[in-house]
């Protein structure tokens, strides 16, 4: 999974690639040598007395020493930006994937999840990448390069080696196995903070208001607590590696030692053969180290990688249409017609069989109880996910054949909960149209019975707005985000509940200033209350998923139970006549 998901983006960084195996061989090389010069100068030149052998070998040894340390120090900054380049990739892959999928597959996963595996998660692997390629020809170079030059200078003392390197190779193996669940649960403990934290900044009022502070922490301390477990056993496991490989060699070195004592003692050995031995027996454990500390990031990488590649492989429930439609040939009418919709898992159907139509020129109103689904028809018009059953049109058009920009500007959705980016009252408004002019702002904040309070701010289109817009009240968040829409001017404007937050007054006012607006255009609005749908052209009441209702005011306060019922318990019969 992992050597899949780095692979496949390594074909941008192959000339790249080619050039760190070259430093990397350079470098290691180099480092093999030194071992050798230091064993003839104490051989040839220091035992022997000769200064001017000393002194050239040294010189020699220094000029490889630079050598070394440059081609290391290139292979490790191209070896940085190809691991740069492979997170930088990756995220973008998962970001742009989660752009496609619906609100539904998003939901799946939830936001938390999605930020930790966007950002956590790629950086595993990014830094297990970044290893990969620094030790990708030195580890083994060194370590065989090692032991081949070991043999080179005493094959009885090298042999010692091949006891010692399978004992440590089983005892690192037996540590690693247990690592992988170890670090997947580290990785959901993670997901786990971040959901916790995200739910306690974006509901800070709540918490204050029910003084739920104290509980917050706790929560807090639970999930924080969670993942430091998860941490510890990681670490512990992490920690028995080194002491583990530190003491097979050093019982590796004292062999070593006691044996070369004796050939040396013997004369079928030299001094310096011995130094040189013990230098190649320090990067053979240096190459062994590396190779541990690579090995204790792959399990964690690994975990990571099938997280993303989770994500990756998720195929969006919405897909565009093979051969889209560019252009409507009718008016935007909005057509329905026999739909049904269920959630994955889900018993019971959200909508059963519903039929229904709105035409241009018209307002055509939802209402309904709480769950009644509502929402869901909207969702299905803007296609945020498709129907399971029956079909949904545009302009004549099923919206699953349509191309996503027509369909995007065909369709304008104010959301139940709108949504603001940080940045400026303008960037907002143009969010849906990037060329609109400053007079196209003002004329849909007129409408949008918001150009007054944007008067007032300091800076006017200009006035900076928060995330979520959360430095604005919820009035000003609804009349920005319906503003927003009439910008883009689509053809069919879906309003979810999109009043509830204004009073009567500019309630009133700005239902009468859309009416001009959309005169031509095709309107559904979803409220609950009475107050704000009464005078639609056509009321359309849904009950558990169907519609049991439709008609005017007074033919539904008629025909109606469920309508008279809800009207009832908003207004007095008199009010309601």
């Amino acid at each position: 999974m992992l050597l899949t998901l780095v692979v496949a983006r390594l074909g941008p960084y192959r000339r790249t690639i080619v050039l760190v195996v070259l430093l990397q061989l350079i470098q290691s090389l180099a480092a093999l040598f030194l071992p050798t010069l230091n064993a003839d100068i104490i051989n040839n030149g220091v035992l022997r007395g000769d200064a001017g052998h000393v002194l050239s070998t040294g010189a020699l040894m220094i000029a490889v020493t630079v050598l070394q340390v440059a081609a290391a120090a290139a292979a490790v900054f191209c070896s940085a930006r190809i691991a740069m380049g492979i997170g930088r990739d990756l995220r973008s892959a998962v970001f742009h994937h989660v752009q496609d999928l619906s609100v539904r597959d998003v939901g799946r996963f939830g936001a938390s999840s999605l930020i930790t595996r966007t950002t956590n998660d790629v950086q595993q692997v990014q830094t297990l990448a970044l290893l990969v390629l620094t030790m990708l020809v030195a580890a083994p170079l060194m370590c065989l390069g090692g032991i081949a030059m070991a043999l080179s200078q005493d094959v009885p003392l090298a042999l010692l080696l091949l006891l010692f390197v399978p004992v440590l190779a089983l005892s690192v193996g037996v540590i690693v196995r247990r690592l992988p669940p170890v670090f997947r649960s580290m990785q959901k403990r993670i997901d786990l903070v971040n959901r916790v934290i995200r739910e306690q900044i974006t509901g800070i009022r709540v918490i204050r208001a029910f003084v739920r502070d104290r509980h917050e922490q706790q929560r807090f301390g639970q999930a924080n607590d969670a993942l430091l477990a998860a941490g510890l056993r990681a670490g512990r496991l992490q920690a028995l590696m080194f002491p583990t490989v530190l003491i097979v060699w050093e019982f590796a070195t004292v062999a070593i030692i006691w044996t070369g004592g004796h050939r040396l003692d013997s004369g079928s050995l030299q001094a310096g053969s011995i130094v040189a031995f013990l230098g190649y027996l320090t990067q053979i454990l240096m190459a062994v180290m590396m190779g541990l500390f690579l090995m204790m990031h792959l399990p964690r990488a690994e975990v990571s990688a099938e997280r993303i590649r989770e994500i990756l492989d998720t195929a969006p429930s919405v897909v565009p249409p093979s051969a889209p439609v560019h252009r409507l040939n009718g008016p935007g009418e909005l057509r329905l017609r026999d739909v049904d919709f269920s959630y994955p898992g889900a018993e019971e159907p959200v909508l059963r069989h519903v039929t229904l139509s709105a035409r241009p020129g018209r307002v055509t109103a939802l209402i309904g109880s709480t769950g009644s689904g509502k929402t869901t028809l909207l969702s299905l018009a803007a296609r945020l996910f498709d129907a399971t059953g029956g079909d949904v049109r545009v302009g004549g058009a099923d919206v699953r054949d349509l191309e996503p920009a027509l369909l995007a500007r065909t369709v304008g959705l104010v959301a139940q909960k709108p949504y603001l980016f940080s940045g400026t009252v303008a960037s907002n408004l143009r969010y849906g149209k990037p060329d609109a002019t400053d007079e196209e702002l003002w004329h849909a904040l007129e409408v949008a019975q918001a150009a007054d309070f944007v008067r007032q701010l300091d800076a006017g289109l200009d006035a900076p707005v928060s995330q979520g817009g959360a430095n604005l009240s919820g009035g000003q968040r609804q009349r920005l985000a319906i503003a927003r829409v009439l910008v883009s001017r689509p053809a069919v404007y879906l309003f979810d509940d999109s009043f509830s937050a204004l009073d009567h007054a500019t309630d009133a006012a700005l239902r009468r200033a859309l009416a001009q607006e959309t005169a031509e255009a095709t309107v559904l609005i979803v409220a609950q209350r009475v107050s704000t749908i009464r005078d639609a052209d056509r009321i359309v009441v849904l009950e558990e998923g169907r519609v049991v209702g439709s008609g005017t005011h007074d033919e539904l306060m008629r025909d109606s139970d469920t309508y008279r019922e809800i009207v009832l318990s908003q207004l007095t019969g008199e009010e309601a006549a």
